[in-house]
């Protein structure tokens, strides 16, 4: 049984309905701006676009790729709004999540809801309507899978959720080729499982910083359920795989010697950090001196040099 917040909640915060006055049209506006997780959302545009490029082997149509930015943002945002709503109670007790809009009560459960499922089906139409449909349907079950499979399934219930969560953090790199393509190949596969890999060595360190909080509710992060060390060594083996996967698109003939100079160059960088962390982590070594957010700092580096090295290794080759 997980603790909830909805019955433990201080009067007034959380699923309260605010009059009108004590909720100011720009912070509205802001809050349901926040719904969306605008930080999160630039990184998968960050693994959109390059792909783009990629697939069109030089610049694709810029009307294409504003409509795929406008159409992820949205079915991003919408998928993210819905991960609100389902986990109000929990945001109401962790101390990262205290100020979200609807733990603050800037933005009801109901308006949350219905703009969470309000982007789904305009993202929805938009991809299908203005780019085509197998980038719609890879959009809507990004979304889907997300909302239900991780938020709804996985992340109350195993220590390996984010793994399979990270699945719907994947979709991007399909959507980008889709759209230009209206087709798959082994690139965007490729990539595809680059990011898979990425994603719990990105997100393992921030749990292992924040494990407590997780904890709390009852959220079976790998660090809440694994000590340091053996959360250290999983990070370790995925981020091998991860750069190992990375080097693939290579020898297939689908990128040059400049991508292949960044990939090498940022993922022997991560592999150094990866194994860093792990040797503080069996030395025992706790508290700040762990420094587990370097690794989460430098991951978010590391997929954007290596997707910007996606989109400039067309020019050069």
């Amino acid at each position: 049984m997980y603790v909830t917040a909805v019955e433990s909640r201080p009067a007034g915060v959380l699923g309260t309905s605010r009059s009108t006055a004590h909720r100011p049209f720009g912070a509205r506006v802001m809050a349901f701006v926040a719904l969306t997780k605008p930080r999160i959302i630039e990184l998968l545009l960050i693994t959109t676009v390059p792909v783009m490029f990629l697939a069109q082997r030089g610049v694709p149509d810029l009307r294409l790729v504003l409509l795929t930015c406008v159409g992820g943002y949205l079915s991003a945002g919408g998928a993210n709004a819905l991960n609100m709503y389902i986990d109000r109670d929990i945001d109401a007790l962790m101390d990262r999540t205290s100020q979200r809009p609807l733990v603050t009560g800037m933005v009801s459960p109901r308006e949350c809801l219905a703009f969470g499922i309000g982007l789904a089906v305009v993202s929805t139409l938009l991809f299908g309507l203005a780019v085509n449909w197998l980038s719609a349907w890879l959009s809507l079950g990004a979304l889907l899978f997300y909302v239900v499979v991780y938020t709804m399934i996985l992340k109350r219930r195993t220590s390996q959720n984010i793994v399979w969560g990270g699945i719907a953090g994947c979709m991007p790199v399909l959507i980008g080729w889709s759209a230009v393509t209206n087709s798959m190949a082994w690139a965007p596969v490729i990539l595809f499982l680059v990011i898979f890999f990425w994603t719990p060595p990105h997100y393992w360190p921030l749990s292992m910083k924040v494990k407590d909080d997780y904890a709390r509710v009852g959220v079976p992060m790998l660090p809440v359920v694994a000590g340091n060390k053996a959360v250290a060594k999983q990070i370790v083996l995925y981020s091998w795989v991860m750069v190992g996967v990375s080097l693939l698109l290579t020898p297939l003939g689908y990128t040059g010697w400049f991508y292949t100079a960044v990939a090498l160059a940022a993922g022997g960088w991560w592999l150094w950090e990866a194994h860093a962390l792990l040797h503080r982590a069996k030395a025992e070594v706790t508290g700040g001196k762990l420094k587990e957010m370097r690794l989460f700092h430098w991951s978010i580096t590391y997929v954007s040099l290596l997707f910007v090295a996606i989109a400039v290794d067309p020019f050069l080759r």
